[in-house]
């Protein structure tokens, strides 16, 4: 009799036990921007639940193929992937750095907002893709020199995206398919305090954090550009637990918000070792690259690599020429997956995937998510 109970009571608490949640996603940003994707049939699609398609310009108030001829060819090669997997979602990022000057313009009325989305949604209805992405940078701030933005961006903005998800509810309703809407947004305070993520939320599936590019100034102070947390004591640097910190704050839930992940380097040339050059003052730029080109190529060319407990981010550092790399590896991706599943954030996301052609950093991902 005792058994028995043993044995049922272990069935009943295997039976009861909690269903575990969505799986993360894992969102790769892939480039269009360069004309035809190369060798599509290589992306490791069976890693990834979506393909962000960059990027899509904005004309006249509307969503426009600056590159119509390589883009279809592109929507039809990407389509062809989802015979490998079915579950994957294609959706088009629309803005980007270079193309988000006409943003602020486009959506400024009720009937501009209808226009354009009717333009995004049109693209998505005619090479059957599965959404939108947008990458406006930046509401009510500045970005590239000479973008165009204004106050009333912070009310547009949520606007445009009430716009944009009755215009795919509308296409849903034609079809029979579920369409997603998602944003990129810039990883600062700078982004919530000019945008209303609390009402802007509850039109999107997700929110990619741009957790990287922290650190971008050529002659500024060099340090990591996409470190999970501060390297300093400074309770205000910037870091992708921060960025979280901030957006939800802002009103942004858990589960709508994916961290990102860079899949390439940034690099200065400093003056001398002090500190092998993090957080120091740098003299220049230099050249990074993508992971698979830093690990394949400089790791073997006199660069040492260094990890900063503090900050859980790596970097390189060549002791003679007195360069300075920053970038995310192996184990800073196995850091921030392990932050994802242990706040229950909806997943990840990269910039960008011909950074690593070889697949280091995505399949470091599957594994940490399997």
């Amino acid at each position: 009799m005792v058994a028995f109970l043993f044995i049922l009571t272990g069935a009943t608490a295997f039976i009861s036990a909690p269903p575990k949640g969505p799986a993360p996603v894992v969102i790769a940003y892939v480039g269009g921007f360069r004309g035809l994707v190369q060798n599509p049939s290589a992306i490791m699609v069976e890693k990834l639940t979506h393909i962000n398609y960059a990027f899509v310009d904005v004309k006249n108030g509307r969503a426009w193929l600056t590159n119509e001829a390589t883009d279809t060819v592109n929507f039809r090669e990407l389509n062809a992937l989802k015979l490998r997997n079915p579950a994957l979602k294609i959706l088009i990022s629309i803005g980007g750095w270079a193309w988000s000057e006409n943003f602020s313009d486009a959506v400024l009325t009720e009937d501009g907002r209808r226009l354009f989305a009717a333009s995004a949604v049109d693209i998505v209805r005619r090479y059957m893709l599965d959404g939108v992405d947008i990458d406006w940078e930046y509401p009510g701030v500045p970005g590239e020199e000479g973008n165009i933005f204004r106050p009333e961006d912070k009310q547009n903005y949520t606007l445009m995206f009430k716009a944009l998800r009755e215009s795919l509810d509308s296409l849903q309703q034609q079809t029979g398919r579920s369409y997603q809407l998602t944003t990129a947004v810039g990883g600062g305070r700078y982004f919530t305090d000019h945008t209303e993520m609390a009402n802007a939320q509850q039109y999107l599936n997700y929110v990619n954090i741009m957790s990287y590019d922290y650190k971008t100034n050529p002659t500024g102070i060099a340090g990591h550009h996409t470190n999970l947390y501060g390297s300093t004591k400074d309770t205000a640097e910037s870091s992708a637990h921060r960025s979280v910190q901030i957006f939800m704050e802002a009103g942004v839930p858990a589960e709508k918000l994916v961290m990102g992940i860079a899949f390439y380097g940034r690099a200065w040339a400093m003056k001398d070792a002090t500190a092998r050059g993090l957080n120091q003052q740098a003299l220049k730029g230099a050249r990074g690259g993508g992971y698979t080109r830093l690990k394949d190529s400089l790791m073997n060319q006199g660069y040492v690599r260094h990890w900063d407990r503090r900050a859980r981010a790596p970097y390189l550092f060549h002791p003679v020429q007195h360069i300075f790399v920053t970038f995310d590896d192996e184990r800073s991706v196995r850091a921030k997956c392990k932050y994802v599943k242990k706040h229950k954030l909806a997943g990840v996301m990269f910039w960008e995937y011909s950074s690593d052609p070889k697949g280091y950093l995505l399949n470091t991902i599957h594994n940490a998510f399997n």
